[in-house]
């Protein structure tokens, strides 16, 4: 009964955290763009977003780093400043505005007129969140290390916090990064292996809190899933052995499928180089997204109701606050899911790049 009691407390204080966290106010019940609050949030973004209070937005600005196209020149600056320039009257900031038209990416105006977009590295909300993780990622296993410095491992059986990222830790290794790879080869892809579960675990889970230090949506944005996808590309078809090869260029089939008159089964095989890590990119990529748009698009349901009238804006927030609850703990269980699934089938991937000869 007390556990059932902090899982009430717990499921409230998450709806508060979301509410206070949505792109739009109440008072904004005039006018709501469901287009914009989804596709706002999914977006990355130069300055992180708190809230809205009586039309005026609480963001946190990030820096901007960009190299000037017409001058060459590389540039920093707040991204407030371009809102200030804005707000000024201005159309730019140093010839820098925010496109709309480009989903509000930072472009450079020219001075015969035309714009351009140019080299951006500037620090965005995608990029903070990441350094985030890494933070916490970092202070956990610290921790943890710091534990088994003190403690003998052989007698001490760790509690608490340290036994849980144990067990965490060992289930991942032994069950499923030992398993799918094998005994004889898991051991150098363990570490990477690892670190992409945890890296992708706490991100999905800080992208489930509506404000900061969360919110972002890392695992959503395909430029983040292409990277992981391509390290576990590269672990594979870099380090796999030559039976892995002969696999993909000269199969165990008849002549005429790999020679003549058509080599099929190696252009199909190395095709396969390609889709396996496209696989993995867009399955937590699509999947990642759609938990944050659904959640929104409910959320964004409130107030289209209270747009209309006091009746339907009543039953329509009974009915959203039941599935934005419903759709978190769900989310809380595919957050899980997706870096169990990304880290399994990358070590399969891996461990079918290892094939041992077969001596009749």
């Amino acid at each position: 009964m007390y556990k059932v009691k902090i899982m009430r407390y717990l499921l409230l204080c998450l709806t508060f955290l979301f509410a206070v966290g949505t792109p739009v106010s109440a008072n904004e019940r005039e006018g709501v763009d469901v287009k914009e609050i989804v596709l706002g949030h999914l977006s990355d973004a130069y300055e992180w977003h708190i809230t809205t209070v009586g039309g005026h937005h609480i963001s946190i600005p990030l820096p901007i780093i960009v190299r000037s196209e017409a001058t060459g020149e590389w540039h920093a600056f707040c991204s407030s400043r371009i809102e200030e320039a804005m707000e000024e009257g201005k159309a730019d900031y140093m010839g820098f505005y925010f496109n709309e038209e480009k989903n509000g990416k930072i472009y450079e105006r020219l001075s015969d007129g035309t714009s351009v977009r140019p080299w951006d590295i500037s620090i965005t909300k995608s990029v903070v969140q990441i350094w985030i993780v890494v933070a916490i990622m970092l202070a956990i296993f610290l921790g943890c290390a710091s534990w088994y410095k003190k403690h003998d491992a052989t007698k001490d059986v760790p509690k608490g916090f340290v036994g849980m990222v144990e067990m965490l830790v060992m289930t991942i290794h032994d069950d499923l990064i030992k398993d799918s790879i094998g005994e004889k080869h898991y051991r150098p892809y363990a570490p990477y292996l690892l670190t992409v579960f945890f890296f992708i675990l706490i991100t999905n889970m800080l992208g489930l809190l509506p404000i900061f230090p969360g919110g972002a949506n890392v695992t959503g944005n395909i430029n983040i899933t292409f990277f992981l996808a391509l390290c576990t590309m590269l672990a594979v078809n870099l380090f796999g052995n030559k039976e892995y090869w002969k696999e993909i260029f000269w199969p165990d089939v008849p002549a005429f499928l790999k020679a003549y008159p058509v080599a099929i089964m190696p252009i199909i095989e190395f095709f396969g180089i390609i889709t396996k890590p496209f696989a993995l990119m867009v399955r937590l990529f699509a999947n990642m997204m759609a938990g944050h748009a659904i959640i929104l698009s409910f959320t964004a349901i409130i107030f289209i109701g209270w747009s209309l009238n006091a009746c339907l804006g009543s039953g329509l927030t009974l009915l959203s606050f039941v599935m934005i609850l419903f759709m978190n703990c769900l989310e809380f269980l595919v957050a899980f899911i997706q870096a169990y699934v990304f880290t399994m089938l990358s070590a399969v991937f891996i461990g079918l790049a290892h094939p041992e000869h077969h001596h009749e």
